[in-house]
């Protein structure tokens, strides 16, 4: 994944689009599935096909999802994928106004709290994992004296770190090498504290 192929969110518009609930959970297990109907995602996220189909059709009139080519088998199914391959919100494109700071927090909160959910269930569930996953888990922490621009380049690194990981592993994938793979979370927060 390179900068060019994730979408960064910089309208109040399309951040709202994706800062629902269950907007934000189909966006997120469509990004894992690549291509989906609204019947295989209402099944992830137990929820009424119609009610996911509206979700859908408003996160495609946001352009963060489109109608997958080449997938419709019948005229009734309706394949969806990601309009890119991840997207990005930064603060600094919602601070000139205080309705869309507080949208960005609101979201910034929302995507925290589902984050934490998907490691919650994780550790609910870790002991149905085979040893080598539970063993390739990891739960770290580094608290580190930075300066802001220290913050910047090492989340930068961190990043490409990722990119390269995530391109390798769906060229893999797509090759049809899917023995042993199983999609990975990895969260990471970079931040100032007071001690």
């Amino acid at each position: 994944m390179t900068d060019e192929q994730t979408r960064r969110i910089t309208d109040l518009g399309t951040l709202k689009a994706l800062a629902h609930p269950l907007r934000s959970q189909l966006y997120r297990a469509l990004v894992v599935a690549r291509t989906a109907t609204a019947s295989q995602l209402a099944e992830q996220v137990d929820g009424a096909v119609s009610l996911v189909s509206y979700h859908l059709r408003k996160l495609a009139d946001a352009g963060l999802i489109e109608e997958a080519p080449g997938t419709q088998r019948d005229g009734r199914e309706r394949w969806w994928q990601p309009a890119s391959d991840g997207v990005s919100i930064h603060e600094a494109d919602f601070g000139d106004a205080p309705e869309k700071a507080a949208a960005h927090q609101a979201a910034t909160r929302l995507f925290y709290e589902q984050r934490s959910e998907l490691y919650r269930r994780y550790l609910d569930e870790r002991s149905t994992w085979a040893p080598e996953w539970r063993a390739a888990s990891s739960d770290s922490e580094a608290l580190m004296p930075l300066t802001a621009a220290e913050l910047t380049e090492l989340t930068g690194e961190l990043l490409a770190v990722i990119r390269k990981y995530d391109e390798q592993g769906r060229a893999a994938q797509a090759a049809g090498d899917t023995e042993g793979r199983q999609s990975v979370a990895l969260h990471m927060y970079g931040f100032p504290f007071r001690a």
